[in-house]
């Protein structure tokens, strides 16, 4: 470990109720807005003190002798992680997809501010623990998942890397054409996109496909294997349908767009993206990146 004192990095995104009032500007303007929609400020501003409690209480566990600051999900994209960084999620589960990808290594725990709203399946280090759980990251004696991510690299040398899935298909979500190749198998498509989902991203979008088309795949966090998932294949004179769904590991899954205006996004992010325009091609793959995810 680095004799330089670690840094405990909290990430947040803005509550509903700031969201609310960044819209309307002032509090009496969001409450007349819901409430000539028969909705009540009241709920969003209790869940926004509850959040702050969550939060002040956690800061006020770091260790005396550590640094501490904090980072809004939306500058994620221009802040400098350090090495001896202890990455703290306050929020929802995909709090911690989001700021999976900055990272190169250092420990991530999440804190669910709200049980009875957020699942809490990457959000599970109780605020009670937080202390102790900080003080194993720093000896190395916590228990931590190394969670697989997926990686897109274009042919141009772009890349894209996700925690839960990446989505490659039609800009505006139109009909998505584009050749896709794994293995011998290969066939020219029209569907309504891919998803190329990890076993993070197993309990979310790629589960409500699967209990949809009912191609079950099994995934768990920690292999390196991804899954895709071809939705609403279409057939036709010049599109085929037999490359549905389908688990890989090895070899990577190869697509080249059929499209003006394609786009590969990750995460359920559409502003998180790279263009996948007309012959390009893209590779598709378990990343050698992975989330060190603290469980206790």
């Amino acid at each position: 470990m680095t004799s330089t004192a670690p840094r405990a990095v909290f990430v947040t995104r803005e509550t509903d109720y700031e969201l609310l009032l960044a819209r309307h500007a002032t509090r009496e303007q969001a409450r007349f807005y819901l409430e000539t929609r028969g909705q009540k400020l009241g709920e969003l501003e209790t869940r926004h003190e509850q959040f702050l409690t969550v939060l002040h209480r956690a800061r006020a566990a770091i260790p005396t002798d550590w640094r501490q600051t904090l980072v809004r999900r939306a500058d994620l994209d221009r802040f400098l992680f350090a090495p001896e960084d202890v990455i703290i999620a306050v929020g929802q589960d995909g709090l911690v997809a989001n700021v999976a990808k900055y990272l190169t290594g250092q420990p991530v725990l999440g804190i669910n501010p709200a049980p009875g709203l957020y699942d809490g399946v990457l959000v599970r280090v109780a605020l009670g623990r937080l202390p102790a759980t900080l003080l194993g990251c720093l000896h190395g004696d916590t228990a931590v998942e190394n969670r697989t991510m997926v990686e897109a690299v274009l042919d141009t040398g772009e890349k894209l890397t996700a925690l839960n899935e990446l989505f490659v298909g039609h800009r505006s979500h139109q009909s998505a054409r584009y050749r896709i190749a794994i293995g011998d198998a290969a066939e020219d498509q029209s569907s309504s996109g891919i998803i190329v989902a990890t076993g993070t991203g197993a309990t979310g979008w790629a589960r409500s496909i699967m209990e949809a088309t009912g191609n079950h795949i099994a995934l768990d966090p920690v292999e390196r294997a991804v899954g895709f998932f071809v939705r609403e294949p279409f057939p036709s004179v010049a599109t085929g349908t037999a490359l549905r769904a389908g688990k890989f590991g090895q070899q990577a899954l190869a697509v080249t767009s059929r499209m003006t205006d394609g786009v590969i996004f990750a995460d359920g992010i559409e502003g998180d993206f790279i263009r996948f325009e007309w012959g390009r091609q893209v590779s598709l793959a378990p990343s050698n990146q992975v989330l060190r995810l603290v469980v206790s």
